[in-house]
């Protein structure tokens, strides 16, 4: 999905750098979550159980 790449795109180019490695592995385990699924939690359809995850779509839901 064209929408979720840029999202990931700007955030990776944005923010990931200067986060924590913890952080970093949240955003790498998203990379492997279906589109659907990875959608409904920028949407706010649904919530990852990871509290790393979280802050990953939460700073990818503020992205401009």
């Amino acid at each position: 999905m064209k929408e979720l790449d840029l999202l990931l795109i700007g955030y990776l180019d944005s923010r990931y750098p200067g986060v924590d490695a913890a952080e970093q592995g949240a955003f790498r385990a998203l990379l492997d979550l279906q589109d659907p699924v990875l959608f409904d939690y920028v949407t706010g359809r649904e919530r990852p159980a990871s509290e790393d995850e979280r802050r990953v779509i939460d700073a990818l839901r503020r992205a401009p």
